[in-house]
């Protein structure tokens, strides 16, 4: 039986370097030739190879706030893209907005290896609740389970009668989604007397995974992992069966780097993400996920040798990731020019019965009851119209929200 998706993941340290240098090399100088945006950032890179990885700190970091604004500058990928239009398949539309393209290459987004590592084989069908809507969340399901052999339910989120019949008639053997909706979807099974025993297996990514709530699937019999991915990058890491970190992709270059700056930080430190990813049609060096993480010392116990990081360990700005969207503070910003009302605002985001809750704090004047409801909907529906997610609002009084420039407040706690 394989036990590793392919010999990438078992070569040793040194291999490795000398391949992916090699690897970083070829697009530094693909990248420059063939994109408007990196001719301009890597205009005084003259070509020579880097002698090691570490050299790489000293390159242009790519934000995502600089590529929203060079996407508005140069519609629709800013000068990113190395692809012909004939080799295009979609563009998806995230929250800022930022565009991101895929190309007809098999996997784009690399998750078979992810998937393989969760157990998922060829001949199995599996049930697909990311969203398909305008982010590439589904399509990266798809595109793995496809470059594995496996077929596909193409549900989405939402309509929980519909997930569990299906489950109930198709019988698929895996999930794959956020693990919060994975717990909905059971619950709902369990109310409507209904089967969903055939789920052996689950990939989940988006939004946490206590241990708790693994716990939970596990007594369920459904062996759940997890994996980090990004609409820009594809798949980051991923965890292996020995639940020990998560295992960098074959496919990616990550350092992680002191928050605001492009400086390496020692292993074992915290710092911000930064991502470089092989992918020759849309090259992105040294991308910011302005996620934070940690290296760990060794490698897995499962065999793979690759390095690992700690997992999500919050945000190095004030960015936040619910339900598997980002939130970002001028999202926020929209939504109080919508509504005048509205002194000041701060949004909380936390953890509720084992799901992402957040609430929308407003200081607003006195108001009527009928007023206040009024304004409290309107508010709910900016809120999901521009996050893309549902909010709560809740009314305080003036002044209780501290002046101290804080706009999204994570106080999420996972047990």
């Amino acid at each position: 039986m394989q036990k590793y998706y392919d010999s990438l993941e078992v070569r040793s340290a040194a291999q490795r370097e000398r391949e992916l240098l090699d690897g970083v090399n070829t697009l530094l100088s693909h990248a420059k030739e063939n994109t408007a945006a990196y001719a301009e950032s890597l205009r005084d890179y003259d070509g020579k190879p880097l002698a090691s990885l570490d050299q790489l700190q000293h390159f242009p970091v790519t934000r995502k706030s600089g590529l929203i604004e060079r996407q508005q500058q140069q519609p629709p990928l800013g000068g990113l893209g190395a692809f012909t239009q004939a080799q295009l398949a979609y563009i998806f539309v995230s929250p800022g907005p930022i565009y991101e393209a895929s190309t007809k290459r098999a996997d784009y987004w690399r998750f078979a290896r992810a998937l393989f590592a969760a157990g998922f084989r060829a001949g199995d069908l599996a049930q697909n609740c990311f969203s398909y809507h305008f982010t590439p969340a589904g399509a990266m399901g798809d595109s793995g389970c496809h470059a594995l052999g496996c077929s596909v339910i193409p549900a989405g989120v939402g309509q929980t009668d519909l997930q569990v019949q299906t489950i109930n008639h198709l019988k698929p053997s895996g999930y794959i989604g956020t693990p919060s909706f994975l717990k909905i979807i059971l619950e709902k099974a369990d109310a409507l007397n209904l089967d969903a025993s055939s789920l052996n297996k689950a990939l989940v990514s988006g939004e946490a995974l206590p241990l708790s709530l693994r716990n939970d699937f596990t007594e369920r019999g459904i062996s759940v992992l997890q994996c980090y991915a990004t609409a820009d990058l594809g798949l980051i890491a991923y965890e292996s069966s020995v639940h020990s970190g998560l295992i960098v992709d074959e496919g990616v270059h990550v350092e992680i780097v002191r928050p605001g700056s492009g400086d390496l930080v020692a292993d074992g430190e915290v710092g911000e993400v930064l991502v470089t990813t092989l992918n020759p049609d849309y090259p992105l060096i040294r991308f910011a996920t302005g996620d934070l993480s940690a290296v760990l010392e060794g490698v897995s116990e499962c065999g793979r040798t690759n390095r690992r990081i700690k997992g999500w360990m919050g945000r190095a700005d004030q960015s936040v990731k619910v339900r598997g969207m980002f939130i970002h503070p001028d999202q926020v910003a929209s939504i109080l020019a919508r509504h005048p009302e509205i002194i000041r605002a701060r949004l909380v985001v936390d953890w509720v019965d084992q799901s992402d809750q957040m609430t929308l704090l407003c200081e607003v004047a006195q108001q009527s009851e009928s007023q206040s409801e009024s304004l409290r909907e309107a508010i709910r529906q900016s809120i999901r119209a521009l996050c893309k997610v549902r909010g709560e609002v809740n009314f305080v009084e003036p002044d209780s929200i501290s002046n101290d420039g804080l706009v999204i407040e994570d106080i999420r706690r996972h047990e």
